[in-house]
């Protein structure tokens, strides 16, 4: 198949016109295509025979430097870590780690650092990854023990408030409180399809034991966000809170569609209700503490999970400290740490290997040369695809898709 055949095929049983501004958003840059084209990754993946063998763990199966981030936890805190479960998978750790090492290649390239810089990047994020798993011992970070840019990031949105939210999501309309319709990331939904997703939400409320108490629905539209997941259903919902008078809680509910590894990873999963829950299981497995009101539900036969948006909910834009390479290094650093706990958080659990098979795989360093020599021609390979699609995007190949 040709490579906008394939394109075309990871994206089937998506929104049609949404698919079409997420080919236009692919455009920007290499990079931006690599965040959308994960299933082509691990095709491609699929064909490296030589791939070295390692524990089975749970892994978030789409890990890129874009994929880690702050949250504000169930337990009130705000902590910086693994962001993204849609592709979530029991599968070895090193298709984990040839996706992060390659996007570090790529976003080092987007940034216009040159290849040493991302090749000491890459080998320091191993480096540190095998150190943590080889101490057996899962770390969080949040503000009173990040160090550098992490901290001072942390700290920042930790002190964000919920009206900061609410300005950039929302506007008064008719003296009402509604969601924005003016943000281009936001659309009006049909009125019936309106209708039966505030009935749902509030039975939600009304019956999920992760929901908040004493809110209601009063807007929902539908959202985009993200690159990869660009052509799922996602909504978002407005509440307000009945016994406080002007406190309100934004709340995301976005569509799971099947792993894009299901198909390259040979190894038996556990059989789900819905592949909601498979995110939700990984993301609470892996996580320090789970994001709040984190749960799972199903809206007209589609498997949806459930979390709360918030002010503290943010990324390192890596662009505003490219100049700034000892930043950077702690923050690779650091994914390295969090990505290497959250594989000791999971281990032992539904068919993952046990901790002391993880610290032996820390403890060897035969197979981190491969995966770096890996990923950095397979970063060659995806400049030269890029190129390919957005010609193709170009000349209108991927218009009618």
């Amino acid at each position: 198949m040709s490579l906008s055949e394939r394109i075309i095929a990871s994206n089937k049983g998506m929104l049609a016109e949404m698919v079409q501004l997420k080919y236009q958003a692919m455009t920007e840059s290499a990079f931006r295509f690599f965040r959308g084209t994960c299933e082509i990754f691990y095709q491609d993946l699929s064909l490296w025979k030589a791939m070295p063998k390692s524990p089975l763990s749970w892994i978030c199966g789409d890990l890129h430097v874009e994929n880690f981030g702050s949250y504000k936890a169930d337990d009130g805190q705000v902590y910086f870590d693994l962001n993204d479960f849609d592709e979530a998978l029991l599968a070895p750790v090193a298709f984990e780690l040839v996706r992060m090492l390659t996007s570090i290649f790529l976003c080092f390239d987007f940034l216009e650092l040159e290849d040493l810089k991302a090749m000491n990047m890459a080998n320091v994020f191993l480096k540190n990854y095998s150190a943590v798993l080889a101490r057996g011992k899962a770390l969080a970070i949040e503000p009173r023990i990040a160090k550098g840019i992490i901290c001072t990031f942390l700290m920042a949105v930790s002190k964000r408030k919920q009206s900061r939210l609410l300005d950039k999501r929302t506007e008064v309309r008719k003296r009402k409180l509604v969601l924005s319709l003016e943000d281009e990331r936001h659309f009006e939904l049909d009125k019936d399809l309106r209708k039966d997703l505030v009935e749902h939400l509030t039975d939600w409320i009304n019956n999920h034991s992760r929901s908040p108490y004493n809110y209601k629905v009063r807007d929902v539209v539908f959202r985009l966000a993200g690159t990869g997941s660009v052509g799922t259903k996602r909504y978002m919902f407005l509440l307000e809170n009945l016994l406080k008078k002007g406190k309100y809680l934004i709340v995301d509910m976005k569509q799971s569609q099947p792993s894009a590894l299901t198909p390259y990873v040979k190894v038996s999963q556990p059989q789900w209700e819905t592949e909601a829950e498979r995110v939700v299981f990984a993301q609470e497995l892996s996580q320090h503490m789970p994001c709040s009101l984190l749960s799972h539900t199903v809206f007209k036969g589609d498997a949806f999970v459930v979390k709360e948006m918030q002010p503290a909910e943010d990324k390192i834009k890596f662009r505003l400290i490219q100049d700034q390479y000892r930043d950077i290094f702690q923050v690779i650093d650091d994914m390295a740490a969090l990505t290497a706990s959250a594989h000791i958080r999971s281990s032992g659990r539904k068919g993952s290997a046990i901790a002391d098979e993880l610290i032996e795989f820390g403890r060897s360093t035969a197979w981190q040369e491969k995966l770096i020599d890996y990923a950095f021609k397979y970063a060659q390979k995806v400049k030269k695809d890029f190129k390919v699609f957005k010609t193709g995007v170009d000349s209108g190949i991927y218009a009618n898709s």
